[in-house]
């Protein structure tokens, strides 16, 4: 039996999206289908594209993140990032609270463990719910994005994004907040992200709206 082109691809897919002619579009993937690292975890239908697809999606995502790295990437469901975002995790940090910040302990010299030459492990970087990052933006290690965050283009990231908020620039500030303090709390109640697939189909409409207390009152 042939496969429905209309149908909703399963978020085990690979290449979610099928071309005209029916082929794998290559330069889009659903990340949790092509991610096997153990420090990465991947929501469900969270996808990356690159207009020349990597031969490793997590190299090329997070190429700082080792198999050995103390920190973890995790990123939530329904998430969208763009050609050429970078997510640069600690374990590219080097100490700068002195003199010199050349990690002289990755070249040699003795064995790494306790070196002052290295800075101590950092924090995990976090990425929630339904976020949309920009063409070519950078997340810096430890960052904390929270739902429904809108990342401009070149933006660089850091720190605490607040949910549903905008943010563009070098460094990246907060734009704009999304929705109001009272519309955030309910959709963080809402959490429209963990429902059943067939069930966010039928509210696409409200989801990709802006009516919060339409979405709300949805009785799932």
């Amino acid at each position: 039996m042939s496969e429905d082109p209309q149908a909703f691809p399963p978020a085990s897919r690979a290449h979610p999206i099928r071309l005209p002619d029916g082929s794998a579009h290559s330069g889009v993937v659903f990340l949790s289908a092509v991610i096997d690292h153990p420090r990465i975890e991947v929501g469900d239908y969270s996808y990356a594209s690159a207009h020349i697809p990597p031969a490793n999606w997590a190299a090329h995502l997070a190429p700082y993140l080792y198999d050995f790295s103390p920190e973890r990437l995790i990123i939530g469901k329904f998430c969208q990032i763009a050609d050429g975002v970078q997510i640069i995790t600690a374990s590219a940090n080097h100490r700068f609270d002195g003199i010199s910040s050349f990690p002289f302990a990755v070249f040699g010299g003795g064995a790494r463990e306790g070196r002052p030459s290295l800075p101590p492990p950092g924090r995990d970087t976090r990425i929630g719910n339904d976020v949309w990052i920009g063409q070519s933006a950078q997340i810096l290690p430890g960052t904390q994005i929270g739902d429904g965050v809108i990342v401009g283009a070149g933006a660089v990231v850091g720190g605490q994004v607040p949910a549903y908020s905008l943010v563009a620039g070098n460094p990246a500030r907060v734009v704009r907040a999304r929705f109001s303090a009272s519309d955030r709390e309910t959709l963080a109640r809402v959490a429209w992200w963990d429902w059943p697939i067939k069930t966010i189909l039928q509210y696409e409409a409200l989801i990709c709206g802006g009516d919060v207390e339409a979405l709300a009152a949805v009785d799932i």
